[in-house]
């Protein structure tokens, strides 16, 4: 089946942020929340639960702002007891919270792998602090927005690296046996890191020639010389330009992230930190000058250094 019309289509982020303050505001027992998601480094307040008037529809909050681009540049929780006298934020929005009369406020990033996704504000119209049950309730609110959204992202990565698989000319018609080549890539890879016989590693590698067709390109009239952990390299960078340099630890990790593995799953199976995972895959986006995980394996497929 054409993965473009498997019907996996991405829920409203916006519909999951307007139940889950509802959620919250029973659950927490504060009268009034609002919340928005994040585009680019700002954020804009959509969602609103217990407000009385609009002030505060469509509020654009730049990092530092007040409570909640505080809590967007550092991403964590930031509270104030009285919001309209407080002096440890600025007060750009002052015209947008006084009509609502709020005071107390706290504002709750949604953290997705680190990054800030959102921001969740609660208030009430009294000065007061914000007890510990009450920022529980909100701390476990946010933490299911966040896990939610990490869920989302995953199936659109991998509903993503099904469609260009299927746009991918494939050497085979089985998909299930193609699939089955880049596993065994992937494997042997790892395998050949911690092989201590350098027979055995160049065995290895002539192996995984095998595999992602490079070795038939060096064996046409006029094939390429080696290159990158001696695969050829000249005929293919005639068509795509040279391949950029990755190093072995790269190459594994991408392989794995190849097969659709999370960073989670990748750092499991190298038993390495999804943290160094993460890492790794910056600089091989980087060498590879593009901009995501799935660009990233098209790019080395293109080259070869993937099959």
């Amino acid at each position: 089946m054409n993965p473009q019309d498997s019907g996996v289509y991405r829920p409203s982020d916006l519909v999951l942020l307007r139940g889950a303050i509802r959620e919250m505001a029973s659950g927490a027992g504060v009268g009034i929340l609002f919340a928005g998601l994040v585009q680019g480094s700002a954020l804009t307040i959509t969602e609103f639960f217990g407000t009385r008037t609009g002030s505060l529809k469509d509020l654009f909050v730049r990092p530092g702002e007040g409570v909640g681009g505080r809590a967007l540049a550092q991403a964590r929780p930031m509270a104030v007891a009285d919001y309209l006298d407080s002096g440890h934020i600025t007060h750009q929005h002052d015209e947008a919270v006084r009509p609502e009369g709020l005071r107390m406020m706290v504002a709750l990033p949604v953290l997705v792998d680190g990054a800030v996704r959102g921001v969740i504000y609660a208030a009430n119209r009294a000065s007061a602090s914000t007890g510990d049950r009450i920022t529980a309730e909100l701390v476990t609110g946010t933490t299911k927005i966040a896990r939610e959204l990490e869920i989302r992202d995953e199936v659109d990565r991998r509903v993503a690296l099904l469609q260009l698989n299927a746009a991918q000319p494939q050497a085979f018609e089985d998909y299930d046996l193609v699939e089955a080549v880049r596993f065994a890539h992937a494997e042997l890879l790892a395998v050949s890191r911690t092989a201590d016989d350098p027979a055995l590693v160049v065995r290895i590698q002539h192996v995984m020639a095998q595999l992602d067709g490079s070795a038939a390109l060096a064996s046409q009239p006029g094939g390429a010389a080696a290159g990158q952990n001696g695969w050829p390299a000249s005929s293919i960078a005639d068509r795509f330009g040279p391949a950029p340099q990755l190093t072995r630890r790269e190459l594994e990790v991408l392989a794995q992230v190849g097969l659709g593995c999370s960073y989670a799953e990748t750092a499991r199976r190298l038993m390495l930190q999804p943290v160094t995972v993460k890492g790794y895959m910056k600089s091989i986006i980087m060498k590879l000058g593009v901009h995501s995980r799935t660009e990233a394996v098209a790019a080395a497929r293109r080259h070869r250094i993937l099959p």
